[in-house]
């Protein structure tokens, strides 16, 4: 078992696990880009934050797609409540390897994993701190402004509180969709 505690300057415990990947996916080699310098030759740390849900599943596509680059390094961030519970560790190794998979056949890029115990918001946050990456990504439930303002939202508490990197949040495609669908019928009436 990898099994890190790490404290910062706060007063609260931080632990971690490192997820093991699969051997078979290959490293990435650093692209012979004559032109290129600077930190696109050498590829981006980017975070998304996922878990199990469709909506975390349909933000890291879309990082894939808007986002990544060849040499490009993705940090996938899973917020859990006890790093110790084997079968959430399970099942989450079994995530990640799949997002892994399909980061490498997608966009070629590499992929480290890590699965974080505590408050989600403020473990992204840590995270983020640690990795200082490019873009920090992460979906949304899709709840209306109201409701996430009066139940706050993990999203809109990294978006405030994630200083080391900018936080961009991908909208429910259900929600795209709908703002779609009314802009073409209010184009039509």
């Amino acid at each position: 078992m990898n099994l890190g505690d790490r404290s910062g300057n706060e007063e609260e415990e931080y632990n971690w696990r490192e997820v093991i990947l699969p051997s078979l996916i290959p490293v990435v080699p650093e692209p012979e880009l004559e032109r290129e310098s600077g930190e696109r030759r050498r590829g981006r740390d980017i975070l998304i934050a996922i878990d199990h849900g469709p909506k975390s599943k349909h933000a890291f596509d879309w990082a894939l797609v808007h986002l990544c680059r060849l040499a490009d390094t993705i940090h996938l961030v899973h917020v859990v409540s006890s790093v110790k519970n084997e079968a959430v560790y399970e099942a989450t190794q079994a995530l990640m390897e799949a997002l892994s998979v399909e980061a490498l056949q997608a966009a070629m890029v590499k992929t480290v994993a890590r699965i974080v115990e505590g408050d989600v918001g403020k473990a992204i946050c840590k995270e983020a701190e640690r990795v200082k990456p490019a873009a920090v990504v992460m979906g949304t439930r899709g709840r209306s402004l109201i409701k996430s303002v009066l139940k706050g939202s993990v999203s809109e508490y990294c978006f405030h509180n994630c200083k080391s990197a900018p936080v961009i949040i991908v909208p429910d495609i259900g929600w795209v969709a709908k703002k779609l669908s009314k802009a073409a019928v209010g184009r039509a009436g």
